[in-house]
């Protein structure tokens, strides 16, 4: 594991939260449920998780700036740090009893993301990285996987939900077009656990558009640290402002951004 100062504060600002999502989750059926809207559904849970790591990091760390998802963007003094939170993530997953949910917490330092960890309280998996530092595993180093051919590859991707049915079309194409072409794919429900299997290369690679800024900020610079790339679906280099990814080894990144490519549908002919 990393030992440094700040990922000391960043792993006992999860490990506190995660007590009380483990808890909540060993209790499910008691939880007060309110609707953000239609099939996205946010517990008491998750605002309890985002409070406590508010507080622990603003008292190790003041003056740093927060985006969160529940409570938004917190200014601080220092314009240079932001702490970019999700403090649940793969909430349908804990409402439904299946421990495959995490916290996500990145670390932007002016403009870059330097540090990410990704903490499931029900299994105590916990995965870190930190720029220049390499990712764990717990106490295992990540590499990402060597596979070369998508053909062999197992993708992992995530489903738009029924609130954004805008996306589902686009979505249907962009797998139908994976599917014949990869060796499988795999949709698990929590982006930040997704991301985190790619870089210790149990997923050869991973998309999925929709996303905010906290799915995505922790398992892009554990990736990179892991020695895979990580764009936007569309190849941009910023997938933290473009609410997509796409992630793998340099040959599965390539191989599925041309597929997410060839699958939009051709432009109309123009008439002259």
């Amino acid at each position: 594991m990393i030992r440094s100062a700040l990922m000391t504060v960043m792993t006992a600002a999860a490990i506190k939260a995660g007590r009380g999502l483990k808890r909540d989750f060993g209790e499910v059926e008691n939880l007060q449920v309110s609707v953000k809207g239609p099939g996205d559904f946010v517990s008491a849970a998750d605002k309890k998780a985002e409070k406590v790591i508010f507080e622990e990091l603003s008292r190790a760390r003041p003056g740093y700036g927060f985006l969160m998802e529940e409570s938004g963007e917190v200014e601080g003094s220092d314009k240079s740090h932001t702490w970019i939170i999700d403090p649940l993530d793969g909430t349908t997953n804990f409402l439904h009893g299946l421990p495959l949910f995490s916290i996500s917490i990145g670390l932007v330092r002016e403009g870059q993301i330097v540090a990410g960890l990704v903490y499931n309280p029900a299994t105590e998996d916990m995965y870190v990285a930190e720029k220049g530092q390499g990712a764990y595993h717990n106490n295992r180093r990540l590499r990402v996987a060597a596979r070369r051919d998508v053909s062999e590859a197992l993708i992992g991707c995530g489903v738009p939900h029924i609130g954004k049915s805008a996306e589902h079309a686009r979505f249907i194409e962009e797998f139908s077009t994976v599917m014949r072409a990869a060796g499988a794919i795999r949709r698990l429900g929590s982006a930040a656990l997704d991301l985190c299997h790619v870089a210790e290369g149990s997923y050869d690679g991973f998309w999925e558009r929709g996303l905010k800024a906290w799915d995505v900020a922790a398992g892009i610079v554990m990736i990179r640290e892991a020695g895979g790339f990580v764009t936007d679906a569309d190849g941009a280099a910023d997938p933290l402002s473009t609410c997509s990814v796409c992630a793998g080894n340099d040959s599965i990144h390539r191989a599925l951004l041309a597929l997410l490519k060839k699958s939009r549908p051709a432009a109309p002919a123009r008439q002259d």
